[in-house]
């Protein structure tokens, strides 16, 4: 049964990461209206859904939408958990006005991205304080639920181990594997998904387009097309034409079935995202309904 609905609120953020999933940036484009907002939280009611978060993108660049968000879920019985990058914590007596009508909707969960593409220890983004920093120690002053969310940048030698918690999927496919001698290996032995339950999600991802996502950019459908309860209730891996292959081989199966013949000119892949990503974005012309939107996979028309 599907547990958890997130928000990406909108794409859009006031940072451009190299590792990020979704592609995000201040030039992104799409983020949710209300009645969008709404129209979800009524489905995600009928199918059972447990938890709703809000995230992006940068869900505080919204931060009326995010909050009147927060207030329909939480008033609806749902847990409510926040993903943010603490943009907004200068330091943190401001940090805890922005986080005060969060503790007064009951919010049960705050995550906090504190890493080193965030915040490099060398001067950083937002210059040399670290304000997730001041968000974590704002959000526990206020006895609210906080945790950190940490990617480090790997090395060759974490890769090795399997010790790295980074995904090359998303910009991190682009921007981060070709800028050291990370480990590959070749495509052929990437014959599982090891990092998401395609027969039976946990969780989805919706997006302001209307997309539903298994995995960021492998969608399970389209919500101006088709109601999300039934998206979920009628959902099988069987009958995707994405998720059957990876389910059963992997993504080297995903790229034998459809003749991705790209990938035999690459040096090898670093992981199992690695490969999945760049076997996907060749097939997202072939495969529209199911794979998308195309500002996931860097690319623009």
């Amino acid at each position: 049964m599907l547990e958890g609905i997130h928000f990406l609120l909108t794409y859009t953020c006031n940072f451009e990461c190299d590792h990020c999933f979704v592609y995000s940036s201040p030039a992104a484009k799409g983020t949710f209206s209300l009645w969008q907002i709404k129209a979800v939280l009524q489905e995600a009611k009928k199918i059972g859904v447990e938890w709703i978060y809000f995230e992006g993108g940068e869900p505080f660049l919204f931060y009326p939408l995010m909050v009147e968000g927060i207030r329909i879920a939480s008033g609806m019985g749902f847990k409510v958990g926040v993903v943010t990058n603490a943009y907004w914590a200068i330091n943190t007596e401001d940090a805890k006005l922005w986080l005060t009508s969060l503790r007064e909707l009951g919010v049960s969960d705050i995550s906090i991205s504190d890493d080193t593409f965030h915040y490099p220890e060398e001067g950083g983004k937002s210059g040399n304080e670290n304000l997730a920093k001041n968000a974590y120690a704002a959000a526990r002053t206020l006895n609210m639920p906080v945790s950190s969310i940490c990617i480090d940048k790997p090395d060759a030698q974490s890769l090795a181990k399997g010790e790295t918690s980074l995904r090359f999927r998303g910009r991190a496919a682009d921007k981060l594997a070709d800028l050291a001698d990370f480990p590959r290996k070749n495509w052929k032995e990437f014959r599982e998904c090891p990092y998401e339950n395609l027969e039976k999600p946990e969780r989805v991802h919706v997006d302001p387009f209307g997309n539903v996502h298994i995995c960021q950019g492998l969608l399970m459908g389209n919500l101006d097309k088709t109601p999300l309860s039934e998206l979920v209730k009628n959902y099988d891996f069987n009958k995707h034409p994405i998720c059957e292959p990876l389910v059963e081989g992997g993504p080297a199966l995903l790229a034998e079935r459809y003749e991705v013949s790209e990938i035999e000119h690459e040096a090898g892949f670093i992981d199992a995202c690695h490969l999945c990503f760049s076997v996907r974005r060749s097939l997202i012309d072939r495969f529209p309904e199911y794979l998308g939107p195309r500002q996931i996979y860097g690319l623009h028309d």
